[in-house]
């Protein structure tokens, strides 16, 4: 006995709750998948169960730390630790350094990363690797290669002493230090950014006829805007916390070269409390840079599709 199909409402509409013949829950008919047929939501649903302990055990391990510090500071003290004289005199010169270096990291990285992105040369491969080395070097290693290169009997230590110009030891040492450590992170995040759907706007331009200084001005670098900006929020938070490179290239010099880093290794030893203190003061800078510039830029596109 055939089946009769199901009914349809005078209006051409199938009545709710009424499946075609031959089509299962889901959407999908025997054989083939239906052309209407919705893909599944990605949503946290989708995340393996299991998935969630390790997660979980990750946060806990960048957590606790904070929080160790955080229950062992002397809070009644607090406000006297971090407003010190050799405190105030540290974060300042942090803060000024960290800011030119990130301002260095701009000019020097932002056309690095144009380069490394659109240019096609030989060596390419090699000049990335040149420029990404710092991310992978100790940054002792990379103070003592600053110092062999701009230090007094360095590669061009020599000819800049010969004009007056001494770097080593000096405030200009911290910016170069911070600056060598920290625009690899500006360069590979902008990198990434031009490299993802931006060719064609400028090829649009392009044929309009905009020059290329224009087409960059006015439609690579807004476009990449968001990569440019957790670029910069990232230079900043690593120039601002660098240590080894600064300690070998520059030194501990108190108002010259003694960054707050730096004024926390001392204090560990002489006044662990204070170390504590300035320690939670650097957390603090990080977490705020972080939140008020770069957290939607850090989280990407994909974060604001999830959010909608």
């Amino acid at each position: 006995m055939t089946r009769e199909p199901p009914p349809i409402g005078p209006d051409g509409v199938r009545p709710r709750g009424v499946r075609p013949r031959g089509v299962r829950p889901g959407g999908v008919r025997p054989g083939g998948a239906h052309p209407h047929r919705i893909a599944p939501r990605l949503d946290r649903y989708a995340v393996p169960p299991w998935i969630w302990a390790p997660a979980a055990a990750g946060v806990l391990f960048l957590v606790l730390p904070v929080a160790a510090m955080a229950i062992a500071a002397d809070w009644p003290n607090f406000w006297t630790l971090v407003t010190s004289q050799s405190a105030l005199v540290a974060l300042g010169l942090s803060l000024r350094t960290a800011a030119a270096a990130t301002l260095l990291s701009l000019v020097l990285g932002i056309p690095l990363a144009v380069v490394l992105a659109r240019g096609d040369f030989p060596g390419h491969r090699l000049v990335r690797a040149v420029v990404l080395l710092p991310l992978v070097l100790p940054p002792v290693v990379g103070g003592l290669a600053l110092l062999l290169t701009y230090g007094r009997t360095g590669l061009l230590g020599g000819a800049l002493e010969a004009f007056g110009i001494r770097i080593a030891f000096s405030t200009a040492a911290v910016v170069l230090a911070q600056t060598f450590v920290a625009m690899p992170f500006l360069v590979i995040s902008l990198e990434g950014a031009l490299r993802t759907g931006t060719e064609a706007y400028e090829r649009v331009a392009a044929t309009l006829g905009a020059s290329p200084g224009t087409v960059l001005r006015r439609i690579t670098l807004p476009l990449v805007g968001p990569g440019l900006v957790s670029g910069t929020v990232l230079a900043f938070a690593r120039a601002l916390g660098e240590f080894g490179a600064t300690l070998t290239f520059a030194g501990s010099l108190q108002g010259t070269t003694r960054t707050l880093p730096l004024e926390v290794y001392l204090q560990r030893e002489v006044d662990p409390a204070a170390a504590v203190a300035l320690s939670l003061v650097l957390v603090a800078i990080g977490a705020l840079v972080v939140l008020a510039v770069g957290a939607r830029a850090l989280s990407g596109p994909a974060a604001g599709d999830r959010r909608g």
